[in-house]
C-alpha cells in the first residue's frame, strides 16, 4: 500500500517513514502542503497522513482542497493541537480520524489499517481470492494452505491486483502504486515481479491483457 505523509517536522517524519517501510508500506513524504497537493495529482495513495501546522498551505487548507474536489481518500490528521475544537474542526472539515502527538507508532499503524479497512468496506485486513489469502497488516500470504514468501514489491503488486480483482491495471498504474518518488524504476521491473509471482503462485495466477495491463487470474 502506498501512503502520502505531509509533515514538516524532520524527526517525526523520519520516524514515521522508517516505521511504515518496516511495515511494508510505500511512502512519499513532503514537508509542505503545496508539494503534498501536487503529489496527490500525480500519484495514487491508499491513505493520507496530514499534519496541521505546515509552512505555507496549512493542513486544514489541504484538507479543504481535497474534500472540495470530492476525493474519497482516507485522511488521518496528525497534530499536537489537542483542544476539542481543533479535533472537532478537523473531523468536520472531512478528516476520517485525528491522532494527537506524541503518539505511539503501533497506534498509528492500527488506525491506518482501520481506515483502509473502512475504505474497502471490510471488517478484517485479509483479502481472499480462490485458494489465496493475503493479510495486509501481518504481511503474509497463504496459498493452498501453505505460506508463500514474497518480496515487498511482489506483495505490493499482488495486493494491488486483489484490491479490485475485476480491474485491469496497466504497468504505469502498478508502478504508481508500489514505488515512491525516490525509487529508481527499471523499464521491465513490473514484468520481472509478475514473473516471480507466477513462479510462486502458478502461471495462471496473473493474466496479461495484451495492450492494457494485468489482472488477477486463477488461484
Amino acid at each position: 500500500m502506498k501512503v502520502l505523509l505531509i509533515e514538516d517536522d524532520a524527526l517525526i517524519g523520519q520516524n514515521i517513514v522508517k516505521s511504515l517501510k518496516i511495515s511494508q508500506f510505500t511512502v512519499d513524504w513532503f514537508r509542505d502542503g503545496e508539494s503534498g497537493l501536487q503529489a496527490l495529482h500525480h500519484s495514487e495513495y491508499s491513505l493520507l497522513l496530514l499534519d496541521i501546522n505546515l509552512p505555507g498551505l496549512s493542513g486544514f487548507d489541504v484538507l479543504k482542497n481535497l474534500r472540495r474536489d470530492n476525493t474519497k481518500l482516507p485522511i488521518l490528521i496528525l497534530s499536537a493541537r489537542d483542544r476539542l475544537d481543533d479535533r472537532v474542526g478537523g473531523l468536520n472539515e472531512g478528516a476520517d480520524d485525528y491522532l494527537i502527538k506524541p503518539f505511539h507508532l503501533d497506534e498509528l499503524l492500527a488506525r491506518m489499517h482501520a481506515l483502509i479497512r473502512r475504505q474497502h468496506s471490510t471488517a478484517t485486513n485479509i483479502l481472499k481470492y480462490g485458494s489465496l489469502s493475503l493479510d495486509s497488516q501481518k504481511h503474509t500470504v497463504i496459498f493452498n494452505d501453505q505460506p508463500i514468501d514474497l518480496s515487498g514489491k511482489e506483495f505490493a503488486i499482488l495486493y494491488a491486483l486483489l484490491e479490485n480483482p475485476d480491474a485491469v491495471l496497466s504497468r504505469k498504474k502498478l508502478e504508481a502504486k508500489i514505488y515512491d518518488w525516490n525509487d529508481e524504476i527499471g523499464s521491465n521491473s513490473i514484468q520481472v515481479f509478475i514473473h516471480h509471482l507466477r513462479k510462486k503462485l502458478g502461471e495462471d495466477a496473473i493474466r496479461n491483457i495484451r495492450g492494457v495491463g494485468y489482472k488477477i487470474g486463477t488461484l
